[in-house]
């Protein structure tokens, strides 16, 4: 891209007191309230790019544009002339792919983690030949043809579906509307080995893209805390992610519950291809209800795991997510066999690792139970955190020995 076409590129200056020199230093995102917004810049199309000034016009990056978010710049590359052009998306795909292959044997993995693989708003989760892209920034979904050839190209898949149920499209002012990119949409859940057991993800009807790879490697620790003969209860189970873990890993027997009828034929369905069909139960309801009614029957588990949907989605929700995390573990606590594990989980970036964890102490020690922690998870390798972005860091598992 020659200069003068450069200098065509709208201009988006920061105020004064805007961070400057944190978005120098690779903070990814730029507030409305950061902006000089005058009349033109609130007429720039949603997803153009344009030139990222601070407030002495000094250029500063290239940015994708939206005047109907909060976020209303989200930084694309630090080259002003970068084009993006399918040469744009391959590299950054190759790069991406060239991890995730070194961290895993087989093509079931988080292939873009949005901010910290330079696709910021952005995931593509691959399931062999299928990838599930979600597309949850309008820069993203004006250049969806030129992702999705590149992501053929680069990965070699046959199937490339768009998943457009995430909850920040609304706030980008896009449609809810899922598609079929490339291929034929799967017509049953697919299998997805992992951690020994096999899990049935249903790409388009499902939570998310279908399958929640970044508890991978805690449901791998949850397995290695099993012994023989150990009753395992898996809490907000989804398609069965830490029951049929710790069912691979030696469990006798486990238990999974959920609120949806859907997630947990799914999940019955993958515990039967693993071979482990006749060991694993399902419970449907509230889980608060059924941890309640658990109590009352005086039920008892060798390990309680419960990974629950975020509470905590922003700031404003933190108070009352960090009150339902610590009922949790009031309620989970009492259910674990004395010298028993509990797995406790948060998916909110609102409700930091120190607040997460001071709600489940409380919980379990309202339910009167002494605890030793011993281990904290986050999410896999294939979720790479942006340092300056602390809410890459969202998923926070705590395992205690009560």
């Amino acid at each position: 891209m020659t200069q003068a076409q450069t200098s065509d590129r709208p201009r988006i200056r920061l105020k004064p007191k805007a961070n400057a020199r944190g978005l120098r230093h690779g903070f990814p995102w730029v507030y409305a309230n950061d902006i000089v917004t005058d009349r033109r810049t609130r007429k720039i199309a949603p997803g153009a790019l344009a030139i990222l000034e601070d407030d002495k016009r000094t250029p500063i990056a290239l940015v994708a544009v939206n005047p109907t978010s909060k976020i209303m710049c989200r930084v694309l590359d630090r080259q002003l002339d970068a084009q993006l052009d399918s040469n744009w998306f391959e590299a950054r795909l190759r790069r991406a792919l060239d991890l995730r292959e070194r961290l895993f044997d087989a093509p079931f993995y988080r292939l873009v983690h949005a901010e910290a693989d330079g696709f910021p708003g952005v995931i593509i989760d691959r399931f062999g030949d299928a990838c599930v892209i979600q597309p949850n920034a309008a820069w993203v979904e004006a250049t969806l043809d030129l992702l999705t050839d590149a992501l053929v190209k680069v990965t070699g898949a046959t199937t490339v579906l768009k998943n457009a149920s995430g909850r920040t499209r609304g706030l980008e002012g896009l449609d809810d509307i899922s598609l079929t990119l490339c291929g034929a949409k799967p017509e049953s859940p697919l299998p997805v080995p992992m951690n020994g057991a096999t899990y049935m993800a249903d790409l388009m009807g499902g939570q998310k893209t279908g399958l929640f790879y970044d508890q991978r490697p805690n449901h791998a620790f949850a397995a290695r805390l099993v012994s023989p003969g150990a009753q395992v209860l898996d809490v907000f189970s989804h398609v069965g992610g830490f029951g049929l873990a710790m069912l691979a890993g030696g469990a006798a027997q486990a238990v999974a519950v959920d609120g949806s009828a859907a997630a947990l034929d799914l999940a019955a369905a993958g515990a039967k291809l693993s071979g482990f069909g006749d060991r694993f139960q399902t419970r449907q309801g509230d889980a608060f209800d059924v941890l309640t009614q658990l109590n009352a029957e005086s039920a008892r588990f060798d390990i309680v795991i419960c990974d629950p949907p975020a509470f905590a989605p922003s700031k404003q929700a933190l108070d009352a997510g960090l009150r339902a995390y610590e009922r949790v573990a009031r309620l989970a606590a009492p259910l674990v066999k004395p010298g028993g594990y509990l797995g406790l989980c948060s998916c909110s970036h609102a409700a930091d690792l120190t607040r997460f964890r001071d709600a489940c102490a409380r919980g379990i020690g309202r339910a009167g139970c002494q605890a030793q922690m011993i281990h904290t998870g986050f999410a896999g390798p294939d979720h790479p955190q942006l340092p300056q972005l602390a809410e890459s860091g969202y998923l926070k598992a705590v395992f205690y020995r009560l």
